[in-house]
């Protein structure tokens, strides 16, 4: 008994010194101006007041974390909203910034915001963003997903001046991490991850943009994944019914993006049938919209998490 519970604090221990350790990577206050902060990220290095008044969300994952602080964004991209925030597209004082792979660039001028978060979907925007106002690139890095994840928390909360919330939400994700490390830790199963889209699937490994559930999870995969983090690698029924895995976890692009579910039997076809994940009632249909839509916000994490540990039992 001694030694489970040593087992258990070891777990917890190691967590929580990769929560607290983790460092914010240039997201400093600036010691010249307390009115202001200066963060360093993936696109530059961007000054920004110091709890800002207005705030466009245009990633889904900083959106929710904002969502979790009880800030209210000035805008947001309402078109793609998942259920779980449904309540602020009805919300008329939060304007609609467009789609988050199409932002509306008038409508945020219209709101004459201090900050815009953007993610990977809005890259592509970044210089033209970034004249409106200070702009910060809060996306996951897939190859460091647990620790970008804990960054963009802590910077956001640095950022609002919620960095005690922060640290006790983050205290509650840690534990239910540890809880799953101990459960995987001790479970042979292998597992395959795959994005079914349009009949075809796309397989995720370590590193990935679903690779949660190996990189921090530590599940067991059944294929050695290498490549493409963000679209997958594109995998046949064949290679699927023979890398037999016990578990099988599908995220469907159709029922994230459409509204509309796929076609079961075109998901568990002959060969996906051969696999001892479906013979034994193991593939997992994960929530799309907390998979594929958002991801890498302090409530989605919570979801992700809840996901595994209601359907892997």
């Amino acid at each position: 008994m001694i030694k489970k519970n040593l087992s258990i604090l070891a777990i917890v221990c190691s967590v929580i010194l990769s929560l607290t350790g983790c460092n914010l990577n240039g997201g400093e206050r600036v010691h010249a101006d307390k009115d202001t902060l200066q963060v360093t990220h993936k696109l530059g290095t961007t000054t920004v007041n110091f709890i800002p008044k207005k705030v466009v969300a245009l990633d889904v994952g900083a959106l929710e974390t904002l969502y979790e602080l009880g800030i209210k964004p000035a805008a947001i991209c309402k078109k793609n909203l998942p259920k779980y925030l449904k309540i602020l597209e009805k919300n008329n004082s939060i304007q609609d910034a467009g789609s988050i792979k199409e932002p509306d660039l008038e409508a945020i001028a219209a709101v004459a915001p201090d900050l815009i978060l953007i993610s990977a979907r809005q890259e592509r925007f970044y210089e033209e963003l970034k004249a409106i106002a200070p702009t910060i690139y809060v996306g996951i890095d897939p190859k460091d997903y647990l620790a970008s994840f804990i960054k963009n928390s802590k910077l956001i909360g640095q950022i609002f001046d919620k960095e005690d919330l922060v640290n006790t939400k983050l205290d509650s994700i840690q534990h239910k991490i540890a809880a799953e490390q101990k459960r995987f830790a001790a479970d042979p199963n292998k597992a395959l991850f795959l994005l079914f889209n349009n009949g075809k699937f796309s397989a995720y490994g370590k590193g990935s943009r679903f690779g949660f559930i190996h990189d921090v999870l530590h599940i067991k995969p059944v294929l050695d994944l290498e490549g493409e983090s963000v679209h997958g690698q594109r995998i046949s029924n064949e290679l699927i019914a023979e890398s037999n895995p016990d578990y099988l976890f599908i995220v469907d692009r159709n029922a994230a993006v459409m509204g509309k579910p796929a076609n079961k039997d075109d998901v568990e076809n002959t060969l996906v049938k051969q696999t001892k994940a479906y013979k034994n009632g193991k593939i997992f249909y994960m929530n799309p919209e907390v998979w594929y839509i958002s991801g890498g916000g302090l409530l989605s994490f919570s979801k992700m998490l809840e996901d595994i540990n209601t359907q892997v039992n």
